[in-house]
């Protein structure tokens, strides 16, 4: 396929912006970059698709996502409004993840795919949580994402919070779905090991976790997302929790963890001693109230700081917007948090985390030999837009709505805003009917703990 008329955004490192440019994808890479006047020649036959003066640039990468809170939109929760982060567990995540049944964690998948093509997010990496169907659902989730076109990382969190045989079982799922993309490998799936976090995980179940987890295969944990972690971490270990992780081997280049908003330095210095990749969400953090993570004092000491939306839209530009305002109005600085950390993460750090799990070939970038995971964008700038400028174009400028064209491993998943592997009105029409029993469900959970 020749796609043609495009101006380019690389995101190489340095990126470049080109006009007027083509891009020759031979099977699910790119071959060739140029002029659209020099391919046009050179590949008088190929297949191609105009991209009449959009910018086209590798798609979206969310490094920490929950595909199976999708039914939690618009549900109300009984009783008074939880005051703090462990009552939004206890009173909304524990009791939805609990009403999953089988389909209800396909179409969670499902409607989240389709919000991802829509918005040009074309990698995700899922953590996923149904205490009540855990065996095969990781295969659930694979069939879907699958099914999409798309990218995707998946895990299921092992948690001690609905006892030992459901602990043993979150094992078991995480160890079964690695053998079997071992066994079998797909081009677009990969997995790691999900836990949910050390507020939730004694010490026997985190041994047992890395006693079991295959050769170089890491984690995906959340760490410190309220302070209630720290304090748990300690009167369990006498440690925080990044120093009791570190202690039973759950760190390492291979590893994620999410938020890490009440590390102290010395946590801090361990994941970069150990090179663990550190996730951030800044929707969820305010939504949840639980603060703001130390993102500049991180990445200055050179942890490998990525972006994720934690289960909110998948409009990773969404995600930029919040990152790059909330440290400046935290910080009350507008000099915090600049364009260019925040492409940092969410460019070149994501695009290196996601090439942990899809080694192959490059990924978030167009260069030869580069996977062809691309985004068009209709984007009329009435300003000079330049590879020194594009922070803040996306910041100020990009909206979800603009995604035009989403294409992975050289496929077309949708074209002039037309979805071609997802039936957007009936997966909706099918959610709809479903959402009203997992909501009895997740009330009948609620109705158990109150």
């Amino acid at each position: 396929m020749l796609i043609t008329n495009a101006n380019l955004i690389t995101w190489e490192l340095p990126n470049r912006v080109l006009p007027n440019h083509a891009i020759y994808i031979e099977s699910d890479k790119i071959k060739e970059i140029g002029t659209t006047k020099a391919l046009t020649a050179k590949y008088p036959k190929a297949k191609t698709l105009d991209a009449r003066g959009q910018y086209v640039m590798p798609g979206g990468i969310c490094a920490h996502t929950h595909f199976y809170g999708a039914f939690a939109r618009g549900m109300a929760i009984p009783g008074a409004a939880p005051k703090d982060f462990p009552e939004i567990l206890k009173k909304l995540w524990w009791p939805l993840d609990r009403s999953l049944d089988a389909e209800a964690i396909r179409y969670s998948a499902l409607v989240s795919l389709v919000d991802a093509i829509k918005h040009g997010t074309t990698t995700l990496i899922d953590h996923h949580a149904s205490p009540n169907y855990i065996d095969g659902s990781l295969d659930i989730i694979a069939d879907a994402v699958d099914k999409s076109g798309l990218r995707g990382v998946l895990c299921y969190e092992v948690t001690d919070r609905d006892g030992l045989e459901k602990a043993n079982s979150g094992i078991n799922e995480n160890v079964r779905f690695l053998k079997r993309l071992a066994a079998t490998p797909h081009p677009r799936l990969a997995g790691t090991f999900g836990l949910h976090a050390s507020l939730t995980l004694s010490g026997v179940t985190l041994q047992a976790s890395r006693a079991a987890v295959p050769e170089g295969t890491g984690f995906h944990i959340h760490t410190a997302e309220h302070d209630s972690d720290e304090y748990d971490s300690l009167a369990k270990s006498e440690m925080r929790v990044i120093d009791r992780l570190f202690k039973h081997g759950i760190l390492g280049p291979n590893t994620i963890t999410a938020h890490g908003v009440h590390f102290d330095v010395r946590e801090m210095e361990i994941l970069k001693e150990t090179g663990t990749w550190l996730s951030h969400q800044p929707r969820s953090n305010m939504n949840n109230g639980v603060g703001v993570a130390q993102i500049e004092s991180m990445m200055r000491l050179g942890i490998k700081v990525c972006l994720g939306n934690d289960g909110f839209t998948n409009s990773m530009w969404d995600e930029w917007k919040m990152a790059y305002l909330l440290h400046k109005s935290e910080h009350r600085d507008p000099r915090r948090m600049g364009g260019y950390d925040v492409q940092q993460m969410a460019i070149y750090n994501n695009a290196a985390l996601a090439n942990q799990f899809f080694p192959a070939a490059p990924i978030g970038q167009i260069t030869p030999g580069a996977l062809a995971d691309l985004v068009f964008v209709e984007y009329q700038p009435f300003t000079p837009l330049t590879d020194g400028n594009l922070p803040w174009h996306i910041i100020f400028g990009f909206q979800q709505s603009m995604v035009t064209t989403t294409i992975v491993a050289g496929k077309v998943l949708m074209k002039d805003r037309e979805l071609l592997t997802l039936n957007e009105e009936e997966i909706a029409a099918r959610a709809r009917e479903i959402a009203p029993r997992v909501w009895k469900k997740y009330e009948e959970e609620v109705a158990k703990v109150s």
